[in-house]
């Protein structure tokens, strides 16, 4: 079985998927993670975010390991593990550069489908999962809430994490990454191939409850 749950930056997805993967029983795929990691080593080895054939050659030369388990996906990358280092915010502004490049989208989107085709079953969120990654997931999910909602919970959760970073410098980060994300999220909506949620005003709980009320119709009707 393969569930996508899509949305922007602040929507839940992240946690949602976690949550509902540990339910599951199956493993859990973050694949921003995988934009992050090449994010962050072109910071690293001093790449300009605008010199677009640097970025490219920096992701094919990346050594991207993703290990996915039921409630954690962690990332290698060349040899080391960046899970916690691609979290910053220096990271999230430059992934928007790393994501906007079509042949690094391709090449991840490629390597995405190898560890969907190895692992069987995972939920798996991102930004395309069922609309490009995985366009025949069993179950696809769109989560969506108010940028102020979401800005406000980025800034918890990078306040937690250590980060020195104020509310305005996150909702104009969000509203960069929207813009450029909006296209991907399209052919989710308008056909309506994907259950849409809104976040805004749910608990995480109350979202993972809502998803598996879905998949457990989904299972009684095919029976």
């Amino acid at each position: 079985m393969i569930i996508t749950i899509d949305g922007p930056a602040g929507s839940g997805k992240s946690t949602a998927a976690r949550k509902l993967a540990a339910r599951l029983g199956i493993a859990y795929l973050d694949t921003g993670a995988m934009y992050r990691a090449i994010a962050l080593r072109a910071l690293e080895h001093g790449v300009r975010l605008t010199d677009v054939e640097a970025l490219v050659k920096t992701a094919l030369e990346a050594d991207i390991e993703v290990i996915c388990g039921p409630t954690f996906t962690r990332v290698m990358l060349d040899g080391r593990d960046v899970t916690e280092a691609i979290r910053s915010m220096a990271v999230n502004a430059a992934t928007s550069y790393v994501a906007r490049e079509q042949r690094i989208r391709d090449l991840l989107v490629k390597r995405q489908r190898e560890i969907g085709a190895r692992l069987g079953s995972l939920v798996t969120e991102g930004r395309d999962q069922g609309s490009v990654v995985f366009p025949h997931a069993d179950l696809k999910f769109f989560v969506d809430a108010s940028i102020e909602k979401r800005a406000e919970r980025r800034h918890q959760e990078m306040l937690a994490d250590g980060e020195n970073v104020t509310y305005d410098e996150i909702l104009a980060n969000l509203r960069e990454r929207d813009g450029n994300d909006a296209h991907q999220w399209a052919p989710l909506l308008e056909p309506a191939t994907a259950i849409h949620l809104d976040t805004t005003r749910l608990t995480i709980h109350e979202v993972v409850e809502k998803m598996l009320e879905v998949i457990q119709r989904q299972k009684s009707s095919a029976n």
